[in-house]
């Protein structure tokens, strides 16, 4: 006699997954409420705006607290946020559009359009293309060369940018290994601008900004200073929120310069969801299939699996991080600035995309609220995300303080050792790394003093740490990017180079200080 139960348990089985999916709530608009304002309580974000778009419409939409804490303006639908790297999707969509005209091909040769750009490695540039520029798989490190636009006091040039990449070494071999980049972009938008004759601010702003209706949104840093109803970012310092400066450069803007409102971004997210059309009747199209295809393809592996939602591939695409979640395919990017980041993600299969856009630099905040979004429509009961991510937080930030304790009792021990200490005047000079250009090491009253030429930012104080190493602590401590400063000494105790490390963990990778290599000239 045949048995049934195994056949019948099977299929209850799979009813019951099904159920979950279809019977899976997603969060109303209070509970979403509810969990944006636990969310900038526990992480403490003055303003944030968030947005959830499901099925071709605005599912949700909202904002939460102020622009600024110098001001106390209230956030609005039409509040600018610096949206960040979530630049990089439109200038991915940008080469798209050139792509489908037939002016370049994705694999057209960077040298092609701009003769001039070279790398350290004479085959590595004869190969270049401009899929390269955009899949991080250059071989370059991580934030490589990232400090000849950032902080946003930086002087250099696109030109001379462009010229420096030449002297930036690789760590890995060409197209082996994934590490964020935001140089190459900015090249990127340099062939969108070559191509097609305009400049990059002008192309994305009348082929973006234009059809789609994204009236508030800003690329040029004068525009988006002046503007009144615009964010802070903000950074905790000691224990208590402070503004931040600019973080990017004008050229840096194909890479992270967009400022945007809750209310432009849910038109680029809707017309990314259905495949780059828009208009009333979905008549208009930004791109083709091919090509929104294309920036959803898996280009760099990750090799990020497992967490929590059971991902089994993590990619980067053209512009897009791509992984699959619960079963569904996954596109998003996130967007960090000093004092500010955000998110964009979304789940084509569900019609959802979900954005956050806030004005604290906590990723903890945005990375809570975006996964209790997606558990609501996953069926997914029982989690705690921000519970989750705030033990994150202070476990990283506990590390941290303990990092700096340590450095200041050693400081403390050296000044009260008897022991001889190093002269400054073996210090006192200019140094030059080949990209970043020159420092100048001063002293005065017995304190040695840091002044990057290009870079106005980067001015801070000298305290002797040990050996040959100074911390340097940065004027502006908003910054939180201090630094050990390592000397070089030659055979009769004078400085003659140096090198430099950042002190804490946390420090974001765009100081770029292990890539630096200063030799003295003076």
């Amino acid at each position: 006699m045949k048995s049934y139960l195994f056949p019948a348990l099977a299929i209850v089985i799979a009813i019951s997954g099904l159920n979950q999916n279809l019977f899976a709530q997603a969060l109303n608009g209070a509970q979403i409420d509810s969990l944006v304002q636990k969310s900038m309580e526990t992480f403490d974000v003055p303003g944030m705006a968030v947005a959830v778009l499901k099925d071709g419409k605005i599912f949700y939409k909202n904002t939460y607290g102020v622009r600024s804490l110098k001001s106390g303006a209230k956030v609005d639908e039409n509040t600018l946020f610096g949206v960040a790297s979530n630049t990089k999707a439109f200038t991915t969509a940008a080469l798209g559009q050139l792509v489908d005209k037939g002016n370049l091909d994705w694999d057209t040769k960077v040298t092609d359009i701009i003769p001039e750009f070279k790398l350290y490695d004479a085959y590595v540039t004869s190969q270049f293309t401009v899929r390269d520029l955009i899949t991080h798989r250059s071989g370059l490190g991580l934030g490589a060369g990232d400090l000849m636009v950032f902080p946003a006091s930086n002087t250099t040039t696109l030109d001379e940018m462009i010229h420096n990449l030449r002297y930036l070494k690789p760590v890995s071999s060409f197209r082996s290994k994934y590490d964020y980049d935001n140089l190459l972009y900015i090249v990127a938008g340099e062939i969108v601008a070559r191509v097609s004759g305009k400049t990059y601010d002008d192309y994305i702003s009348e082929n973006f900004f234009v059809p789609l209706g994204m009236n508030r949104s800003k690329l040029s840093i004068p525009e988006i200073e002046a503007d009144p109803n615009r964010i802070d970012g903000h950074a905790p310092v000691n224990g208590k929120l402070e503004t931040t400066v600019l973080t990017f450069t004008q050229i840096a803007t194909p890479a992270a310069g967009i400022y945007a409102s809750i209310n432009d971004m849910s038109k680029w997210v809707q017309a990314m969801l259905n495949n780059g059309k828009y208009g009333p009747k979905l008549q208009d199209s930004l791109f083709s299939k091919k090509v929104h295809r294309e920036m959803w393809t898996p280009q760099t592996l990750l090799r990020r699996t497992g967490g929590p939602y059971n991902t089994h591939f993590s990619a980067y695409g053209l512009g897009w991080f791509l992984s699959d979640v619960s079963g569904y395919f996954q596109a998003t990017h996130t967007g960090g600035l000093l004092g500010i980041v955000s998110q964009i993600t979304i789940i084509p299969e569900l019609e959802l995309g979900i954005i956050v856009l806030t004005n604290q630099q906590s990723g903890a905040a945005f990375s809570a609220i975006t996964n209790s979004i997606k558990d609501a429509y996953f069926g997914i009961e029982g989690e705690d995300r921000i519970k989750d991510y705030n033990e994150r937080r202070l476990a990283g930030e506990a590390k941290e303080d303990s990092i700096n304790k340590a450095v200041e009792i050693a400081i403390k021990k050296q000044l009260k050792n008897k022991a001889p200490k190093p002269n400054p005047a073996n210090y006192i000079g200019k140094y030059k790394d080949s990209w970043f250009g020159n420092v100048s090491i001063t002293e005065k009253k017995d304190v040695l003093h840091f002044r990057s030429e290009k870079s106005s930012d980067l001015t801070g104080t000298m305290t002797f740490y040990k050996g040959t190493t100074y911390v340097v602590r940065w004027n502006d401590v908003s910054l939180k990017a201090d630094a050990f400063v390592t000397f070089s000494l030659d055979t009769e105790g004078k400085a003659n180079g140096f090198t430099m490390s950042p002190i804490s963990p946390l420090t974001d990778f765009s100081y770029n200080y292990q890539d630096l290599d200063f030799k003295r000239i003076e």
